[in-house]
């Protein structure tokens, strides 16, 4: 009498296990990726930039990554603001943006607007290749998957974060100068002081560091669940919730580490001035 074989379920483990694989791979073809595959990379940072079609004015990475951070800049300068007059020291608005928008608000809202826009379409874009078995049909033609379809991804999301980062500090700042100055009416020039005063440029490099970490991070945790996708049209929206939770955490753990890593001995701070 035939006996019947139980298909057991992949463990916690076996997920990591599957995880790592895939991520050492993703990185493994980066060179392969930069020799053969540049054309597509190019195509990638340009879609993920400024987004494609009807949506390229008010859906590209560029627009939302700008009005988070527009947005938080000027929430910072408000909460400063009206949390240091409160004890008689809101000349010191221009230290705390300075402080917090490039060591917390600005990396945290940037992975943010990463995963909901470059990440969720990726996935998207992925999965759907896969139920509709695109990603079989390249590999029959004895195209590598995970190098033209997931690692040029990556190194596009890496790439492409860089302006985008640039972009989403300065408007942080803007913001919050012009919420401290303009709305609040704080002499520009006490504002100026604390800011310059307390801006460290290592800070901001390092900020830079955190951003690219993050569209790793990003970038490898959407292809991974897109291009593992399955059960259909249903399947690829399932995986595009698991992504876009699992690249959230990812965001706040790398901000997390990096701030113990970088500040968590002396903190890289001096109040004076």
């Amino acid at each position: 009498m035939a006996r019947k074989v139980k298909r057991r379920r992949p463990g916690k483990l076996d997920t990591a296990g599957k995880h790592a694989i895939f991520y050492a791979r993703t990185v493994a073809a980066m060179p392969r990726v930069i020799v053969h595959y540049r054309n597509e990379m190019v195509r990638l940072i340009a879609e993920i930039s400024m987004g494609s079609g009807a949506l390229a004015m008010i859906g590209g990475t560029v627009v939302i990554v700008g009005f988070l951070t527009l947005f938080t800049g000027g929430t910072i300068a408000v909460q400063g603001y009206s949390s240091l007059g409160n004890i008689g020291v809101e000349a010191l608005t221009g230290f705390f943006a300075a402080f917090i928008n490039v060591r917390i608000a600005a990396p945290v809202i940037s992975g943010i607007g990463l995963a909901a826009t470059i990440g969720a379409g990726s996935t998207a874009q992925l999965g759907a290749m896969r139920v509709s078995e695109e990603i079989d049909a390249l590999e029959s033609m004895a195209i590598r998957a995970v190098p033209y379809l997931v690692t040029t991804r990556v190194l596009a999301g890496m790439i492409a974060i860089v302006p985008l980062y640039a972009l989403a500090v300065i408007a942080s700042f803007i913001a919050s100068r012009f919420a401290t100055v303009s709305i609040y009416g704080q002499s520009a020039g006490v504002y100026d002081h604390y800011f310059s005063t307390f801006l460290i440029p290592t800070d901001i490099l390092w900020s830079f560091a955190q951003a690219i970490l993050m569209a790793l991070a990003v970038m490898a945790i959407h292809t991974y669940y897109g291009y593992h996708a399955e059960g259909g049209p249903v399947g690829v929206g399932v995986a595009v919730g698991r992504a876009v939770r699992s690249s959230l955490v990812a965001v706040v753990t790398i901000t997390l580490l990096v701030s113990l890593a970088i500040y968590g001995h002396s903190g890289n701070f001096h109040l004076s001035g």
